[in-house]
């Protein structure tokens, strides 16, 4: 009885485990994301995010308070593959969190930026995304940032 009963705990911590296909789809267009932005690719960036991406940060200044800045998308864009070689960014992300349902996505990731090496900030990337004709796109973007309570 034992085995049998260790069998089926197994399982079940496998089903919960699991992603969904969808789930997975939806983790790989920030991925993809991601990696257009490091190689500084705007058609790979492109390719995942919709034609109406909204982009917005939030912090809190030096005078403590909260602050909410909306980015131009295209701009942004421009900005990623358009920067020099030095210094270098690098976001690493360092963990999804994706929920599916239907065709709207959500994916959060806790990151750390460096800065040629160095760290720079910390916070979180909300993704809200879309499927677009069997395609999933990015739509919305928010992330927080923030020097203290980082995992460094």
């Amino acid at each position: 009885m034992k085995p049998y009963i260790f069998f089926l705990i197994l399982m079940a911590s496998f089903h919960l485990n699991a992603q969904t296909d969808e789930e997975t789809a939806a983790k790989q267009a920030v991925i993809d994301f991601f990696e257009g932005f490091h190689q500084k690719d705007s058609l790979r960036m492109q390719q995942v995010v919709h034609k109406d991406l909204v982009l917005q940060t939030t912090f809190t200044n030096k005078d403590g308070k909260a602050q909410l800045r909306t980015q131009d998308a295209s701009g942004f864009i421009k900005a990623v593959v358009s920067r020099a070689e030095s210094p270098t960014w690098t976001e690493k992300i360092l963990s999804y969190n994706v929920q599916v349902d239907g065709t709207m996505a959500n994916v959060w990731t806790p990151y750390e930026f460096w800065l040629d090496g160095k760290f720079l900030h910390c916070g979180v990337n909300s993704f809200q995304l879309f499927k677009d004709d069997g395609q999933w796109k990015i739509i919305y973007l928010i992330d927080t940032r923030r020097k203290k309570g980082c995992q460094e």
